[in-house]
């Protein structure tokens, strides 16, 4: 998989907004004249609600109105940014205040825009629309950030954030998952012998390897030579299988400037059902990790799964 490619990994195709109000005339007069904008339009009539819909929903923007019952949209804003699952969330207040300090007060809580009721529906679309595009290109900039810049494929930051969120769905919704990690084998020495444009080709070469796995599959660079590939509801002998297959196509990729060169790689397989059981997603990588090491000294070019060699 080219994490390139992606819109951050189940991201809706269709934008979402939510309209956090009160009223049942404004959410019928928000679906009304945003129905052409190619926006998926939810509605809650209260912050809990809101609150709650934002962090299942994920929406793009909060439409979000100053006067509601029990918590009002300024307590609704703070708490959004409180949580690490909303904050990142583009919040436009509408409202009726013209109070300027309201007004200073929304955006210092971390509102991005303010629409006076009533509103102008031209006006509305324009700051929706630009609203949408800066969540866009924030989230284009995030992924660049998670980007090796040698491979192309997701960092160590974003495979540790991953292999966690990854673990935790397995877990909750009691489903297989399966780690492999994998090194080059004596990568140093193709580096001393060779130098390191050549090394840096030979990495470019096993990540494409690793991409060109499932879809569903998440190859990410560890560090240095080593790699780990996430697969989600894969359960060990297949997630194997899929190692064997990595290390096949590398062991026999023609080099064209070395035709006599064989490379070599070795991985570690681990799951979340082989005992003993892992109870966080540290101990599945931990485990992984010590399939590797046992592949490394077995022998190399070799797939293990919990320190017992599959093939040679």
């Amino acid at each position: 998989m080219n994490p390139a490619a992606l819109s951050d990994q189940a991201r809706p195709s269709i934008p979402r907004i939510l309209a956090v109000d009160d009223s049942e005339l404004m959410h019928r007069l928000l679906r009304s004249r945003l129905q052409l904008e190619q926006v998926e339009i939810h509605t809650a009539l209260n912050g809990e609600d809101g609150l709650r819909m934002a962090e299942t929903l994920q929406p793009e923007v909060i439409l979000l109105d100053i006067d509601l019952e029990g918590m009002d949209g300024f307590e609704v804003l703070q708490r959004l940014k409180e949580n690490p699952k909303t904050r990142d969330i583009a919040v436009i207040f509408i409202s009726a205040s013209c109070e300027t300090m309201e007004r200073v007060r929304c955006l210092d809580l971390g509102a991005v825009d303010f629409i006076p009721k009533p509103f102008e529906i031209a006006e509305l679309k324009a700051r929706v629309r630009s609203a949408l595009r800066v969540q866009q290109l924030l989230r284009m900039l995030s992924q660049r950030a998670q980007l090796d810049g040698l491979t192309a494929l997701w960092n160590r930051a974003y495979f540790d954030q991953r292999l966690a969120a990854e673990f935790s769905e397995s877990v909750r919704h009691d489903r297989p998952m399966s780690l492999v990690m994998c090194d080059i084998d004596h990568f140093k020495g193709v580096n001393d012998r060779f130098g390191h444009p050549f090394g840096d080709e030979v990495l470019a070469l096993f990540s494409t390897i690793l991409s060109g796995g499932r879809v569903s599959d998440i190859p990410c660079r560890y560090g240095g030579e080593e790699f780990g590939v996430i697969l989600p509801a894969t359960a060990i002998t297949e997630a194997a299988e899929v190692a064997e297959r990595f290390r096949r196509a590398f062991e026999t990729h023609p080099w064209r400037r070395h035709p006599d060169l064989t490379l070599t790689a070795s991985f570690g397989v681990a799951d979340l059902t082989s005992p003993p059981p892992s109870v966080t997603s540290a101990d599945l990588l931990v485990r992984a990790d010590t399939a590797l090491y046992a592949a490394k000294h077995g022998g190399r070019n070799r797939v293990a799964i919990n320190s017992l060699p599959l093939a040679a």
